[in-house]
């Protein structure tokens, strides 16, 4: 029996995503208008600020705390949050992070060479 924190192969079966990060892959559900990504960190991993589109996380596994100008939370699975658009922000995921994440922009990543 599949481990239920894992995505299942027809997910896996996606284009996976050009990301900088070591121990971190994701697999990308393309709209014309917003994309969806299934994402998973093997490892503890920090994420600098930056900005983007706007964006609705839903936490699968592990926990990740999110800072912005409106505070600093922390979220588990169960949970979900969203970034406005062009808020700056930055993150620190938990090893065993996954998180289903979608993005109100059709460019937000793009599939791996």
């Amino acid at each position: 029996m599949q481990n239920l924190q894992e995505f299942p192969d027809f997910i896996r079966a996606l284009p996976q995503i050009e990301l900088p990060f070591k121990g971190a892959r994701g697999w990308l559900m393309q709209g014309q208008k917003m994309q969806t990504v299934f994402m998973e960190f093997d490892r503890e991993t920090s994420i600098p600020e930056h900005t983007h589109a706007e964006q609705w996380e839903f936490p699968l596994a592990g926990k990740v705390r999110v800072k912005s100008e409106r505070g600093d939370a922390e979220y588990m699975p169960g949970e979900n949050f969203s970034i406005p658009a062009d808020e700056p922000h930055s993150a620190t995921v938990s090893g065993g992070y996954r998180a289903l994440i979608i993005f109100n922009s059709p460019d937000r990543y793009r599939p791996k060479k």
